[in-house]
């Protein structure tokens, strides 16, 4: 089921957000992001996540343009909420020159996992997240590619989830995404998400 852009809030606005044929292009401020502490010794809550409700029975899907990530740190994708030391970022990232599939969980400090996925460049991206127990399971696609898991981390149930973007070193990043949705809840680890 698709998600209105209108039903979500803003933790930070951004430059821009403008709903154009059903997709919400948004544009970020220069040097948004989020993390704590672990290796920089900063602390970044400025990014920008469109958050919604999560129920526990349902998974949440994101969906955007991976195109316009050219840049050092550009990223968008999905972002958990449980409260302001608790929270996940996961999508694709530009570093080292590549399109990284990454995640930070953060639970007082960040963590940063990632893997090199050069083909996905320029495609539509798909985040996934979905409660399995205690856990939250992250899985992505390219298009309508296979799913790919990520990352299982704990995380409370409850939470609110939608689309991030954050342009850490550079102004003018502007991302389409193309869907927000909810859908059936994984009902096992290594097995396909269910279909609608």
């Amino acid at each position: 089921m698709r998600i209105p852009w209108t039903d979500g809030r803003w933790t930070r606005e951004p430059v821009a957000a403008e709903e154009r044929d059903g997709a919400l292009l948004v544009r970020a401020v220069e040097g948004s992001d989020y993390w704590r502490e672990t290796l920089y010794g900063f602390v970044h809550d400025d990014g920008h996540a469109l958050l919604g409700s999560w129920p526990a029975d349902a998974a949440i899907e994101v969906s955007f343009d991976s195109a316009s990530l050219t840049e050092l740190y550009d990223q968008a994708g999905i972002m958990l909420v449980a409260g302001p030391e608790r929270w996940v970022k996961a999508g694709l990232e530009l570093s080292d020159g590549v399109p990284q599939l990454g995640a930070v969980v953060t639970d007082g400090r960040s963590d940063w996992s990632m893997a090199p996925v050069p083909e996905w460049a320029g495609r539509t991206v798909t985040i996934r997240a979905s409660r399995i127990g205690d856990a939250v399971v992250l899985r992505a696609r390219a298009d309508e590619g296979p799913w790919r898991t990520f990352r299982v981390t704990p995380f409370p149930a409850a939470a609110e989830a939608g689309p991030m973007i954050c342009a850490p070193s550079r102004a003018g990043l502007e991302v389409a995404f193309t869907a927000w949705r909810r859908a059936a809840a994984d009902t096992e680890l290594h097995a396909d998400p269910p279909t609608a």
